[in-house]
C-alpha cells in the first residue's frame, strides 16, 4: 500500500494545510518570498502535518485550531533542512538545487531563520500553554542537534550513544512533538498525548536509521542527491559506526575527507554496503519500530490509530 493511502481520510484537511503553508511563508521581500517558496515547492511527504492531524483525532478535532500546529511543525522541519544544506554544503535536495546552491549561504540562513520565525507566530494561535512549552523545547533541541552535527563532522571515534542522541535531536524529537502537539491542540488527555510523544520518538529514530542506511544502499536517482553523501560530508551514521569496528575498513573510512577522489569514495561505500553494518543498523531500526508499535497498543482504537500503525510499519520497511 502506498504511504498516502494510509491516511487518505485526511486528504481534504491536508489540502488546507498545503494552502496555509504557502500563505504563511509569503513575504513582502521578493527574494525572501522566492527562496521560501522554492523550499516549499521542492515537495516532501508532509509527514509531520500528517502526524499532527492524526494525533488530533484523539481529542476534540477542529481543523481551524490544529492547522496552526500542523503548519508550524512543517515549517520547523523546512527551516532545519535549509540550515542543514548550508552546514553540509549540499547542492541538491530531492533532486532540486538547494537555496544555498541557487543563491548563497547568507540567503539560505536568513530564509531558514524567517521560516522558523513564522512557525513561532503560528503557535501563538493555540491557547494551551503546554503547546508553547513543547514547541520551544523542540526548537532548542533541534538547534543543539545542528550544532552537534557540525562539531562531530569526521569524528570517526564517536560513540554509538553520540549518534543516537544526534538523530533524536535531528529527526525523532520533531516527529514526537508532531504527534503530541496534535493531541495537545485538541485537548486530548495527558496519558494519551504522552504516549503519542513516545510513539513519535520511536518512529522517528527508526525513520532516521533507515534514511542513513538508504544513503548507502539507494541510487542517486532514488535519493535525489549523491549516494554516500552523508559520509562525504563527514556525518558518521550508524552503518559507518558498525563498519569502523572492522580494522581494515576503519583504515579505509578514516581516509574520507571532503575532497576525496570520487572513485576512492565509491570503493569505500561499496565496502560499507558489503559489511555487516547494514544488517546491524536494520536490527536497530526494527527494535525502535517494535517499541513504537508496543506503546501505541494502549491508545483508544480508531481510524487514526490504525493509520499510525500502518505508517510506522511502512517507515520501518522501506526499500534497502
Amino acid at each position: 500500500m502506498k504511504l498516502n493511502r494510509m491516511y487518505s481520510f485526511l486528504n481534504t484537511d491536508l489540502k488546507v494545510i498545503e494552502k496555509e503553508l504557502q500563505e504563511t511563508i509569503k513575504s513582502e521581500h521578493p527574494l525572501l518570498k522566492e527562496a521560501s517558496l522554492h523550499t516549499l515547492q521542492a515537495g516532501g511527504k508532509r509527514l509531520r502535518p500528517v502526524f499532527v492531524l492524526l494525533g488530533g483525532k484523539f481529542g476534540d478535532y477542529e481543523l481551524q485550531v490544529i492547522q496552526n500546529a500542523a503548519v508550524a511543525l512543517e515549517l520547523i522541519h523546512m527551516a532545519t533542512l535549509v540550515h542543514d544544506d548550508v552546514i553540509d554544503d549540499a547542492d541538491l535536495r530531492r533532486g532540486q538545487p538547494t537555496i544555498k546552491a541557487k543563491w548563497d549561504n547568507r540567503i539560505a540562513m536568513y530564509t531558514g531563520d524567517y521560516i522558523f520565525a513564522r512557525s513561532l507566530e503560528l503557535i501563538t494561535n493555540i491557547e494551551n500553554p503546554l503547546a508553547h512549552k513543547i514547541l520551544s523545547h523542540t526548537i532548542v533541541e533541534v538547534s543543539i542537534g545542528e550544532i552537534e552535527q557540525i562539531k562531530e563532522k569526521y569524528d570517526f571515534n564517536q560513540h554509538l550513544k553520540t549518534y543516537l542522541r544526534r538523530i533524536k535531536r535531528k529527526t525523532a524529537i520533531l516527529i514526537a512533538a508532531s504527534c503530541q502537539l496534535g493531541a495537545v491542540s485538541t485537548n486530548a488527555p495527558r496519558e494519551i498525548h504522552e504516549k503519542l510523544y513516545l510513539f513519535g520518538y520511536y518512529v522517528g529514530m527508526s525513520f532516521q536509521i533507515i534514511d542513513d542506511i538508504l544513503d548507502f544502499t539507494s541510487t542517486e536517482k532514488e535519493l535525489g542527491k549523491p549516494a554516500g553523501g552523508d559520509l562525504l560530508q563527514g556525518n558518521i551514521t550508524l552503518p559507518v559506526i558498525f563498519a569502523l569496528r572492522d580494522s581494515v575498513l576503519r583504515e579505509q573510512i578514516e581516509r574520507v575527507h571532503e575532497d576525496i577522489d570520487h572513485e576512492e569514495l565509491n570503493t569505500i561505500i561499496s565496502a560499507i554496503k558489503e559489511s555487516d553494518g547494514i544488517e546491524k543498523s536494520i536490527q536497530y531500526s526494527e527494535w525502535y519500530l517494535q517499541k513504537a508499535l508496543k506503546v501505541i497498543e494502549d491508545l483508544p482504537s480508531n481510524t487514526a490509530k490504525n493509520a499510525l500503525i500502518n505508517i510506522a510499519k511502512y517507515i520501518g520497511k522501506r526499500k534497502f
